[in-house]
């Protein structure tokens, strides 16, 4: 008997201190989920363009369809997360308080509710319905092509890419473009993304983005301006994009295409109509007489890449 009661004693001297380690631990969780969520959830502070150290969400849209792709993510599914999460944790607290063994010493051996099992298939679904229709918006937007003012041809290698302007709107050129070697940086270069010859396209102009590969599968990415597709050798792909505002836009290839994967950067340049025009007359004289890279060339970037 007297080993039975403080046994019974121990157990109620403990549990008070159990469960208050355990609301601890749960609150100590809750603060750090929040916390993340909210950090999640903030806008890119960084410059439109290209990441920053320690940035935390888009880069900053610059163009129709990364904004309505920014829209998607803060205006709706941020929300849809917030209201899941806050469901779950109320129904955690709740069943904590309302199921312990001291609030409810005798379990319910109810294994089947009609209506609770029709709320957690009706609701998700309904969910699942909100977020398909801006969903489906956003996908036709990004896959139908507007008239372009400007076609850009753009082919995958590893690991580079060669950026080919038709004859007919001015061009009649093509270039490669190398991530630049450690000895080839300037003031303002960013490293792993700055590149010997950058694309130019004027500002405010609908610009039409045929990607293809020579070799493997590569993925064309500029997240400043809401584009990803994918490089498929035997296949020409099209994007597009309209740039709202000058400035240098970065992007790399999104697949894992081969061992120097991380070392093919892509550059943009958003200049007025103006200096657009002029880079074209200059970009004619400089790359008409340019020949395919040499083998001699992709090891001097295969060797800088690697260290």
């Amino acid at each position: 008997m007297a080993r039975g009661a403080t046994g019974s004693t121990m157990k109620s001297m403990t549990s008070p201190f159990a469960s208050v380690r355990t609301l601890r631990a749960f609150g100590a969780t809750l603060i750090s989920g929040f916390a993340l969520l909210f950090a999640a959830a903030a806008p890119a502070l960084a410059a439109a363009g290209h990441p920053s150290p320690g940035e935390i969400g888009f880069q900053t849209p610059v163009t129709p369809i990364a904004h309505q792709i920014d829209s998607f993510y803060y205006d709706l599914l941020t929300p849809v997360i917030f209201g899941i999460t806050l469901l779950v944790i109320v129904l955690l607290i709740y069943a904590i308080f309302r199921f312990n063994e001291k609030a409810n010493p005798i379990p319910s051996r109810l294994t089947h509710h009609t209506g609770l099992e029709l709320a957690w298939t009706i609701v998700p679904v309904m969910i699942l319905v909100i977020i398909s229709i801006p969903s489906f918006r956003l996908l036709t937007h990004q896959l139908t092509l507007p008239k372009p003012d400007i076609t850009v041809k753009v082919t995958g290698h590893q690991w580079y890419w060669t950026y080919t302007y038709p004859k007919d709107q001015g061009g009649g050129f093509t270039f490669d473009s190398y991530l630049k070697s450690p000895d080839e940086m300037k003031p303002g270069d960013i490293r792993q993304l700055a590149v010997d010859n950058a694309a130019v396209v004027p500002v405010g102009k609908t610009v039409i983005v045929q990607v293809a590969s020579t070799d493997v599968i590569h993925s064309f990415t500029v997240p400043s301006f809401g584009i990803r597709i994918d490089a498929i050798p035997g296949r020409l792909n099209q994007t597009w994009f309209k740039a709202e505002r000058e400035g240098m836009y970065y992007g790399q290839c999104s697949k894992l295409c081969g061992q120097n994967h991380a070392y093919m950067p892509i550059a943009f340049r958003v200049v007025s109509q103006k200096e657009y025009t002029a880079w074209l007359a200059g970009a004619k004289k400089k790359f008409a007489s340019a020949s395919a890279p040499t083998p001699v060339h992709l090891a001097e970037n295969t060797s800088v890449a690697t260290h």
